[in-house]
């Protein structure tokens, strides 16, 4: 693999019942320095997430007994792998949006089709993995918040000098939003932190399974999570609130919650990060500052317009 180098092989569990497809890949894997671990079936492919803790797992479509997306969904809703791995459905056509939709409701990280284009394949391979090493590496040098399984402060700083680094070498857009959940106010029997806790953590969890692998998501502070998205102007972060909001919307509704958090949020982007007087952290205060100003409509999505360059 290219960039930092990891310490191991990464590993990656393919499950699909035909031994060729399975063949076909540990052919293109192997040289780009991949281990393979396989299985044949859903019950297989459970056991092996469990026991050889992958770093990515390909899920075919059709395996016996089953198919592929309640496979990936019992993968992600069991924590049989960690938020950070992805998991690919790999399909035997093209595939539709509604198959490329239902895999992401799954928890997958997307639904591959045919025909698949070999050395694409590997470059969004190795972008999956460099993000799953990434975290891990943040996880061991205590770079997570225990509360919500994002970074925290110290880790988002870190990620958003490299994205930083990354936009001024290439000259793109960069962006940060700002998101904070609303409650009930606090009552007498200090409920309010409880219930701000526990809102936090499933705003945290929408937006882990639903952020983009190259965006870095932390919490800041008390009450907020702060998303810096690569490639992003400030279109681009409005959009990406909408897409944030509408993701934990779907999943408060598909696991039957009553009370949806509010999302106020709050963006700073630049178009061209080289051109920018500003660095990512000071990013990071003027997207706090905008949230801290703007007012929630009905829905519960705040709009602002701070300076952008």
């Amino acid at each position: 693999m290219s960039g930092n180098a990891p310490s191991r092989p990464p590993l990656v569990l393919i499950a699909n019942a035909e031994e060729w497809s399975t063949r076909a890949l540990e052919s293109a894997l192997g040289p780009e320095g991949y281990a393979v671990l396989r299985a044949y079936n859903g019950k297989h492919a459970l056991e092996h997430a469990v026991t050889g803790h992958p770093d990515l797992v390909i899920v075919s479509e059709n395996l016996p007994e089953t198919s592929g997306l309640p496979v990936g969904q019992t993968l992600r809703s069991e924590g049989l792998v960690s938020d950070s791995t992805a998991i690919l459905i790999a399909a035997t056509a093209p595939t539709t949006r509604e198959q490329r939709m239902a895999a992401l409701r799954a928890g997958a990280s997307e639904c591959l089709g045919l025909p698949i284009d070999g050395e694409e394949l590997v470059l969004r391979l190795h972008a999956y993995v460099r993000a799953k090493f990434d975290a891990d590496r943040a996880r061991e040098n205590g770079l997570v918040d225990a509360g919500t399984g994002l970074y925290n402060v110290q880790g988002l700083a870190r990620r958003a000098r490299e994205l930083g680094s990354q936009a001024f070498r290439h000259r793109t857009a960069l962006a940060c939003v700002v998101f904070a959940p609303e409650v009930e106010e606090a009552n007498p029997r200090g409920r309010g932190d409880e219930a701000m806790a526990a809102a936090l953590a499933r705003v945290a969890d929408a937006f882990s399974q639903s952020g983009r692998t190259s965006d870095a998501i932390g919490r800041m502070g008390h009450n907020e999570i702060a998303v810096f998205a690569p490639d992003t102007d400030s279109a681009g972060a409005e959009l990406l609130a909408r897409r944030l909001t509408e993701a934990l919307q779907k999943r408060e509704a598909q696991s039957g919650g009553t009370s949806t958090p509010r999302l106020r949020s709050g963006h700073f982007a630049v178009s061209d990060f080289s051109d920018a007087p500003v660095e990512p952290l000071e990013m990071l205060l003027r997207a706090a500052a905008a949230l801290r100003a703007s007012k929630t409509n009905g829905e519960g999505v705040a709009h602002a317009s701070p300076s952008r360059f």
